[in-house]
């Protein structure tokens, strides 16, 4: 038999010296048909090459001429079925076959299916090996090809019979005896039973009951367990015990478990054992140890500058109470201490403050005195004694004394004094209180006076008027100026000038020599009235002066420009512009007017624009330029210019 896959080399060899020799004898040509046999093979056939000839021979599971036809081969009905082997079935396919071990054997390849050219075979299936073929209480034993079950020891089958097979109907192997002994209710078994008839279980009852009879039952022939009478009680404490001044606060019962909590009665305290009971196994409350105590608190606390009134009591809530002594008066919320559940008095230290029958002294309505009197004598009179003094310093002659007496029980006292316009007053007051004890208070009462500044004008921007209504034309006042400039925009600025005037004119004016473009606060002082008055000034910005313009020709793409520093005549210059125009329209350009500020913002009809911006600090005398370098100064662009135009450049500060 020729290997598959080797019968297309041996043609292939003999024919290429046949090809070579048709190359190289060009002029021997044959042409005659030879019948290729090979293409005549069948679908299911293979072409072989035996004694030099071609011939078509059916494949392996076919059976035919392998020309014509090839048709499927039933292998199954070979040997009377005997191809697969005992406890086999043989399945046909078209042009092969497979084999499958009946019910109750297992092919030796583990496979389901095989066939048999490699010494596969079916051996019997141990359904011992099985788990949970028979179910519960039940044993697997192995037949030829098949299995019986059989119940454990100590079980039977319920129709009878010996062994059972579970053909998908419920089979159950029942204990044999009683089955499951009775419940009881608070009980439960002690040790170990047996379900056989005869057998006895013993019950107990749960810790909390008790029982005296039927402890026992039994299994009778006839597999049934006698009716269990065991009949559990549970065990009752009875009403809780009484412990000295305390009571019961909660009980949850009488039985097995309960709880009963007590509280010291009103005016006692827990001072050892445990505050609740508990009813045990055996009937009797546990725990019943309380000991409760009478609260005392002891000698009450010594409160300083304080008369005690106490009745010696030093039971819970007991009190005590507190008087301020002579000279003396109450600064609290209460006067009393009560003994507390802590067995302590209650802190109330520094009750008692000594009398104060003058403090708090303050001016109001420019002539009026006010203080208070704090003292603990309800309705006391207190005298007081004034001593005023009065004095102008402007006025040497003038002089002022008065006094005179007050008495007076309010605890808020308020005196309006009769002054002088004008004039300066010490206030001596005097109390004398009931222990002859002098306290002696110096209050200095300024008037103010409406009249010393009115009708306040500014004029020519840097002049100040007013008029004075309160003295005649033959008193001179003094006037104090302080004046203090300071710019927003420059921080280092600072302006400040001090003089006097003298004057006994009726509507005064002073004129400041102020710098411009400012912020000026100018305090002026009566010195007279120790009075002041604060005006606030602004001065103006004025235009620069025209800086010394100097006509410059130059020419090329990128001139270079000499920048110089104004004189700050006027105020400070803050910047400095370089401004672009076309030569044509330098004659109509005003600054004021200028839109194109940036060359990047300019539209396609805009022609000027600026090209450069710098502060004022970082220009340096004859600073030179480039005009369209293409650099930025400040926020603008220094554009380049177009060749073959002429353009007129300014130069541009700001304040």
């Amino acid at each position: 038999m020729i290997p598959e896959g080797g019968w297309a080399l041996g043609p292939l060899l003999l024919l290429l010296p046949a090809l070579l020799q048709c190359a190289g004898r060009r002029r021997a040509i044959v042409n005659r048909s030879v019948p290729d046999v090979c293409a005549t093979c069948h679908t299911h056939a293979t072409c072989h090459q035996i004694e030099g000839k071609s011939v078509c021979i059916c494949n392996y599971g076919f059976v035919g001429n392998g020309r014509t036809h090839c048709q499927d081969k039933d292998e199954c009905q070979i040997g009377a079925n005997k191809i697969c082997g005992n406890h086999t079935l043989c399945h046909n396919t078209h042009g092969s076959f497979y084999c499958v071990c009946l019910d109750g054997y297992r092919a030796s390849n583990n496979n389901k299916t095989f066939i048999p050219n490699d010494g596969t075979n079916c051996t019997d299936i141990d359904e011992c090996e099985e788990s949970g073929l028979c179910g519960q209480n039940a044993r697997c034993v192995n037949t030829e090809g098949s299995y019986k079950c059989y119940c454990n020891d100590g079980y039977k089958l319920e129709n009878g019979e010996h062994s059972f097979h579970p053909d998908g109907n419920i089979v159950s192997c029942k204990e044999i005896g009683c089955g499951s002994p009775p419940e009881v209710k608070h009980g439960y078994i002690v040790g170990n039973y047996s379900l056989l008839a005869g057998s006895a279980v013993h019950y107990e009852c749960e810790e909390g009951f008790y029982s005296n009879e039927g402890k026992f039952s039994y299994c009778t022939a006839n597999e049934t367990w006698e009716p269990a009478t065991l009949s559990c009680k549970g065990v009752d404490c009875g009403v809780p015990p009484s412990v000295l001044n305390a009571h019961p606060a909660s009980v949850s019962g009488t039985t097995y478990g309960s709880e009963v909590t007590y509280n010291c009665v009103h005016g006692y305290f827990i001072a050892s054992g445990n505050q609740s009971a508990v009813c045990n196994a055996r009937g009797q409350w546990d725990g019943t140890d309380l000991v409760c105590k009478e609260i005392d608190c002891g000698k009450p606390l010594l409160i300083p500058h304080t008369e005690m009134i106490w009745d010696n009591s030093t039971t819970l809530w007991s009190r005590v109470y507190y008087q301020c002594k002579e000279g003396y008066y109450f600064n609290g919320d209460r006067n009393f201490s009560e003994c507390t559940m802590d067995q302590s008095w209650e802190n109330i230290t520094y009750i008692c403050k000594e009398e104060e029958l003058f403090s708090n002294l303050s001016i109001f309505n420019e002539t009026c005195v006010k203080w208070q009197r704090k003292t603990g004598r309800l309705g006391m009179r207190v005298t007081y004694t004034f001593h005023i003094l009065g004095q102008r310093w402007d006025e040497k002659t003038f002089s002022e004394d008065a006094i005179f007496n007050i008495t007076t029980s309010e605890d808020n006292p308020k005196v309006c004094l009769d002054l002088n316009s004008g004039s300066n007053y010490v206030v001596n007051i005097t109390t004398i209180s009931s222990t002859n004890i002098t306290v002696s208070v110096t209050v200095a009462v300024q008037t103010k006076v409406k009249e010393a500044f009115n009708n306040v004008l500014i004029f020519n921007d840097t002049c100040l008027k007013w008029r004075r209504n309160f003295r005649g034309t033959g008193v001179e006042d003094r006037y104090s100026f302080h004046v203090q400039g300071h710019r927003w925009y420059q921080k280092e600025f600072f302006h400040e000038m001090t003089f006097n005037l003298t004057t006994h004119k009726q509507a005064p004016e002073v004129c400041f020599d102020l710098q411009p473009g400012t912020n000026y606060s100018i305090n002026i002082s009566m010195v007279a009235l120790n009075f002041s008055l604060l005006v606030t000034m602004t001065t103006q910005i004025t235009d620069p002066p025209f800086p010394d313009v100097e006509f410059v020709s130059v020419k090329g793409s990128a001139p270079l420009l000499r920048l110089r520093k104004a004189e700050d005549r006027n105020g400070p210059i803050s910047l400095y512009q370089v401004i672009v125009l076309p030569l044509g329209l330098q004659s109509t350009f005003i600054c004021d007017s200028f839109a194109a500020a940036t060359f990047f913002s300019n539209t396609a009809d805009a022609k000027g624009y600026v090209a450069a911006e710098f502060r004022a600090m970082d220009v340096a005398d004859n600073m030179s330029i480039a005009l369209g370098d293409r650099h930025y100064y400040g926020k603008f662009y220094n554009a380049p210019l177009n060749l073959g135009e002429e353009y007129c450049v300014f130069f541009e500060s700001n304040k």
